[in-house]
């Protein structure tokens, strides 16, 4: 199909799939799978849906081929996050296509991926293509946004056979960036681990008007607030990031200086690269006194703290003892979330045909590794599989790194539309050169 076939056609997919309001919760994403299943269903597709909730089910497509050789997988949640109609310069749910770009809550996550994921693999099967060794399968999923407990987590869980595969490709990376006069496309290779805490300060009640009887415990989180917002970056370089710092050109040993050039270079990508290289503390919630007029005797700070992949109590507990030194004294720390980050490896088949596929179709530009400083279902595919090699790649060539990056979860999401039909490309291809 030529290229803007594929264009054309991945746009009115994602149109579709962006009208679907799968806003989680409650999620209601059976629409939106049924579709999809309907559409790579009259391609030629084997489709099944698997549901833990009947309303909100997820999807398998394959298309075989001859005996043996490898499962390669796409993977694609169809939930979102809320939008607030109000906030937007279009529809949220409307897919409109103003001034090349396709506007609407899912554009970039990820419905636009999933979209041309569906359409790649669509063409191929209509134009009578089947591997000549192994499968192709594509697995769309409900629940991504709240953990996958209806979704890719219950899905490997508790179907494995169903969705088990060697080579996975999912969301969190793919866009370019410019850096040094060269164009670089990210592949997510792994995801930092979840290690969230509670600090909490304890004091004595008191009445507000007489500020100074009792003892304010919320006083006593303002030096840790401080301490936190003023933090120099951390450094906890695991094998992904070492590889991109010297893929731009940097001593992996020195990433302080790294930084400092990239944030005289490019800002804009400063805040995108140094989260992956340590551990990063944010606080993100707070509570004190129930009545305005009550001195509190308890309040407390909920920390959203990420580390490295590989990594995991000790470092979160180095780190927060480094940043807050002594304001710790006398406050409790407690962990209310516990997730060591996941990997694959830098190098394999997949990767070789991701940077070859990359290098032919946008010449002078190249591929580095990335972490991805949240989490995505690939996760559970890691952590079921041990032997699948996952990454994440949505390679767009007309919206940059940070372009993008902004928008994810934020009002006015959209996509040049160039990017579907570059994207969808890019699956075809990849399919063609790893199943034959």
């Amino acid at each position: 199909m030529p290229a803007d076939d594929l264009e054309r056609e991945t746009t009115d997919v994602l149109r579709e799939l962006v009208r679907f309001n799968t806003v989680n919760p409650p999620g209601n994403e059976r629409p939106a799978i049924e579709f999809l299943a309907r559409y790579l269903g009259d391609a030629g597709f084997h489709t099944e849906l698997l549901a833990a909730d009947q309303d909100r089910p997820n999807l398998v497509a394959e298309l075989a081929g001859g005996t043996g050789g490898p499962t390669l997988c796409y993977l694609g949640h169809v939930d979102t996050v809320l939008a607030d109609p109000s906030e937007w310069r279009h529809d949220p749910w409307s897919g409109d296509v103003v001034d090349g770009f396709l506007w609407g809550r899912g554009a970039i996550d990820m419905k636009s991926q999933v979209a041309a994921e569906a359409v790649a693999a669509a063409t191929l099967a209509r134009s009578g293509w089947r591997p000549a060794n192994g499968c192709l399968k594509l697995v769309f999923v409900a629940d991504e946004e709240t953990g996958g407990d209806v979704g890719a987590h219950w899905l490997t869980d508790t179907q494995p056979d169903r969705v088990r595969c060697d080579m996975l490709l999912n969301e969190g990376g793919g866009e370019f960036f410019e850096f040094a006069g060269r164009r670089r496309y990210g592949v997510c290779c792994a995801e930092k681990g979840i290690f969230r805490f509670k600090l909490t300060a304890r004091g004595e009640a008191g009445h507000a008007s007489l500020p100074k009887t009792g003892d304010n415990a919320l006083l006593k989180l303002g030096p840790v607030l401080a301490r936190i917002a003023a933090a120099p970056p951390s450094f906890d370089l695991t094998e992904a990031p070492a590889a991109l710092l010297r893929g731009l050109g940097f001593d992996s040993e020195d990433p302080a200086n790294a930084l400092d050039r990239i944030a005289a270079a490019e800002p804009g990508l400063l805040t995108q690269v140094e989260p992956m290289l340590g551990v990063t503390l944010a606080p993100t919630m707070a509570h004190a006194s129930d009545k305005i007029n009550v001195i509190p005797s308890r309040a407390y700070l909920k920390v959203d703290c990420r580390v490295p992949p590989g990594l995991g109590e000790d470092a979160a507990r180095r780190r927060i003892a480094d940043v807050l030194g002594a304001t710790a004294d006398g406050l409790e720390i407690e962990f209310t979330e516990k997730v060591v980050g996941n990997a694959s490896p830098l190098e394999s088949p997949l990767m070789d045909a991701i940077d070859r596929w990359v290098r032919t179709n946008d010449p002078g530009a190249e591929t580095v590794p990335l972490i991805l400083p949240g989490f995505s279902d690939s996760r559970w595919f890691r952590e079921q599989f041990q032997d699948c090699v996952a990454y994440g790649f949505f390679p767009q060539r007309h919206m940059s790194l940070v372009d993008t990056s902004p928008l994810v979860h934020n009002a006015d999401e959209r996509i040049d539309v160039r990017d579907l039909g570059f994207a969808a490309a890019c699956y075809r291809d990849l399919a063609r050169e790893l199943l034959g």
